[in-house]
């Protein structure tokens, strides 16, 4: 066998021992429920905006501001 045979044979075993530890851990997770998935979804969304909406007026000020300045 060569080198390159036997170096791809390792990555494959490894490769597939990977994947089956990765099922193992799967199963050992505990999944949210779908209101909990729901409420953090909205909890997300609604924090984006009052973010979005802070910096825009924070921008608003600073744009009026400069521009007294600069005049």
């Amino acid at each position: 066998m060569t080198a390159v045979a036997e170096r791809l044979q390792n990555v494959w075993g490894t490769t597939v021992q990977f994947v089956k530890e990765v099922r193992v851990e799967l199963k050992k997770v505990t999944w949210p429920q779908r209101n909990e998935i729901i409420g953090s979804t909205a909890v997300v969304i609604v924090a984006s905006f009052a973010v979005a909406f802070f910096l825009g007026f924070v921008d608003l000020i600073l744009q009026k501001a400069l521009g007294l300045i600069i005049k």
